[in-house]
């Protein structure tokens, strides 16, 4: 059945998939954008000019849709307290205006980081963004989804990871003993329809379904298959992206930019499990890590993002785009 979504968050690389898998499902969307014509969504998508401090635009986005899909968040920002604005202040607003429109159905997509508050400013207003939902679960009929690290062609969040795997020598800052799961961008998108369509509640941890999540040596089995040749992982001590993250913090508060680079990120990649407890939100046929990485290294290329290189276009990738 053919139904009208309120969209946030779908300029970016996770809300361009959703729109991607929602509009050929019959779906009708209305975005909230800081931008809309710099956008480039497609026109099919009603706009609503405005963010999630604006509670004009939030009664606009939500009045008469069917359901709401939240993918907005803050990944940076200056300040703890510039995380809570967003993911915390901006989600109560979008669901008190949800909850008045009378909105039959809330799509939250929260993090997996979510689990683990105490480990970043980002993570625990994540958090905190859950409990405002959580709160309002039997009045939205709601839903939040936690995705792990999420990848694909178009990603730039973890492009840097990827640029690595492609070479001899993968400096990773990290534990060698870690594990954590993954999916691709274009099956969060098809978990995210299954929600909007569906009447599932609760929390939901998803992935692509490799049980026990992956650990190091397969990204670099799979790295050195897709190249050719192998691949050797250096594991940075921790003190090493520490300093990094010190010194892009401040760089940042004096330009006034945020950078994804901090003491809180990299808590978070020093964590050594976060790898999604299955359950509920499950795929059929789920995207697997080695054509993932195959169509996102491709993609790169195609895109001038990374070099050409060895391995280009020896190993078959979907053509599908963001």
């Amino acid at each position: 059945m053919s139904k009208t979504i309120a969209i946030t968050g779908a300029s970016g690389f996770a809300g361009r998939h959703a729109v991607a898998e929602l509009l050929p499902r019959g779906h009708r969307l209305r975005a909230l954008l800081r931008s809309p014509e710099t956008a480039g969504l497609p026109s099919a998508v009603e706009t609503v000019k405005g963010d999630l401090a604006d509670a004009g635009a939030l009664a606009r986005l939500t009045a008469g849709a069917d359901a709401v899909v939240h993918l907005a968040g803050a990944l940076a920002a200056l300040t703890r307290a510039d995380y809570f604005k967003v993911n915390e202040q901006g989600t109560r607003a979008l669901a008190d205006a949800a909850r008045e429109a009378g909105v039959p159905r809330f799509v939250h997509i929260s993090s997996l980081a979510a689990r683990e508050p105490q480990l970043s400013g980002y993570a625990d207003s994540k958090r905190a963004g859950e409990e405002i939902v959580l709160s309002r679960m039997d009045v939205l009929n709601a839903i939040l989804i936690r995705p792990p690290a999420v990848y694909g062609p178009g990603d730039r969040g973890t492009l840097p990871l990827i640029k690595e795997l492609t070479r001899p020598v993968a400096a990773i800052p990290g534990l060698a003993a870690a594990r954590f799961s993954l999916i691709h961008g274009r099956d969060l998108a098809r978990l995210i329809a299954q929600a909007v369509e569906g009447d599932a509640q609760g929390v939901h941890e998803v992935s692509d379904g490799k049980q026990g999540g992956y650990g190091w040596p397969d990204l670099i089995r799979t790295a050195s298959a897709f190249r050719g040749g192998p691949v050797r992982a250096i594991f940075l001590p921790r003190a090493v992206p520490a300093a990094v993250a010190t010194v892009a913090e401040g760089l940042a508060r004096l330009s006034g930019r945020a950078s994804m680079i901090n003491r809180g990120k990299i808590a978070e990649l020093y964590h050594t499990d976060w790898v999604a407890r299955l359950g509920g939100l499950a795929l059929p046929d789920p995207t697997p890590f080695d054509t993932g990485f195959a169509e996102t290294v491709t993609w790169y290329r195609k895109a001038g993002w990374l070099p050409p290189g060895r391995g280009a276009d020896r190993r078959t990738a979907s053509s599908r785009t963001p």
